[in-house]
């Protein structure tokens, strides 16, 4: 059984969690909704190894990685959301690294001439849409 004085200290407890959670709730969406929008960046201000993957993807290739053109499934949901398929990723080299390193650019559409392409230096955690 609860005392006068415990009970009073639980149910403030429960109101301040309560309280915050109301108040930072906005602050959460807002941080995803950030993250979606992203912001743009013309092809130009791609480094040198993404202008030369988004050459490649007009192309049609060759890729240099087995996992180029392959389907992105878009999990974390950053990028519009589109039919399963309508998205694929491809590998900008990071030079100095050996492995596929964290960039990316994703494009949507047909894969040689694609509605919109993203770009991703942090392997997905951020996009930005590519503009001529």
């Amino acid at each position: 059984m609860f005392q006068a004085g415990a009970l009073a200290a639980c149910k403030a407890f429960v109101a301040c969690a309560v309280g915050a959670a109301v108040v930072l709730a906005p602050v959460v969406v807002s941080a995803r909704s950030t993250a979606q929008a992203g912001t743009a960046i013309t092809l130009a201000d791609l480094p040198a190894q993404g202008r030369a993957t988004y050459a490649l993807i007009h192309a049609g290739g060759p890729f240099p990685h087995d996992k180029d053109g392959a389907v992105f499934g878009n999990r974390e949901r950053l990028l519009p959301q589109q039919r399963r398929g309508y998205w694929r990723e491809y590998t900008v080299r990071t030079p100095g690294v050996r492995h596929r390193g964290a960039r990316r650019i994703v494009c949507g559409g047909a894969p040689r001439t694609p509605d919109t392409c993203y770009y991703s230096g942090d392997h997905y955690a951020s996009f930005r849409e590519i503009t001529p």
